[in-house]
């Protein structure tokens, strides 16, 4: 496939690339199917062939101006966020824009632009930037996170409020590591951490919350 020209990719190319028109039919496998492949790096040739370019450019802070609306800002989460777990897997830089992704979501919250959102979604990965960044008030904002994805699957009705169950028991088991260890444990090896005897046992069993089956039963 042949990179997308950065200077003429747009927000709503992004949200077109990521959000299939299929989750507006509201079946639930669709959905199940969504997040088994954005969550767990079945878009990683497609971004790798579309998008590398888009993702270093973001990177590099070529893309901030699209912050300036609330599908631009979700788009440049997702750029930040999402796109270098693909381009830059196993590596540091997978993680290297999580601080500036979850400081957009915290400034959307604020001016409005994750309630302008349509779908619970795409607000969804809101909350999963923020649930990524490792640092001071972790805690505390997954505190945050539980709540609003909380607020999000309460506010679903119809075939698709079930499936979405899952929402909100992620992010509290994301919070659980958190309070657990105050940061990723699995990342450890990336970055060259030194494991404390708890971490160890837990990468050691190897249950962790980002490679959960989606859709699978607690």
């Amino acid at each position: 496939m042949t990179q997308a020209n950065v200077s003429e990719t747009t927000p709503e190319d992004i949200l077109s690339f990521w959000f299939p028109d299929s989750l507006i039919r509201l079946d639930g496998d669709d959905h199940v199917a969504f997040w088994t492949s954005r969550m767990q790096g079945g878009m990683d040739a497609a971004i790798l062939d579309l998008h590398a370019d888009l993702t270093r450019a973001g990177a590099q802070g070529l893309l901030d101006a699209w912050a300036e609306t609330p599908r631009g800002r979700l788009a440049l989460i997702l750029v930040l966020d999402q796109f270098p777990r693909s381009l830059w897997r196993d590596t540091p830089g997978a993680f290297a824009q999580d601080i500036k992704a979850t400081r957009l979501a915290l400034e959307g919250l604020e001016n409005g632009h994750y309630d302008a959102l349509d779908h619970p979604w795409e607000k969804n990965f809101y909350l999963i930037a923020m649930s990524h960044c490792e640092g001071p008030e972790h805690l505390e904002r997954m505190d945050r996170v539980v709540a609003l994805a909380e607020r999000e699957v309460a506010s679903m009705t119809g075939p698709v409020a079930e499936r979405y169950d899952e929402m909100g028991n992620q992010p509290r088991r994301v919070r659980e590591i958190i309070r657990r260890f105050g940061r990723h444990p699995h990342r450890n090896a990336i970055y060259g951490r030194v494991s404390t005897p708890d971490e160890e046992v837990y990468i050691a069993e190897g249950v962790f919350p980002h490679e959960r089956k989606i859709g699978a039963q607690d």
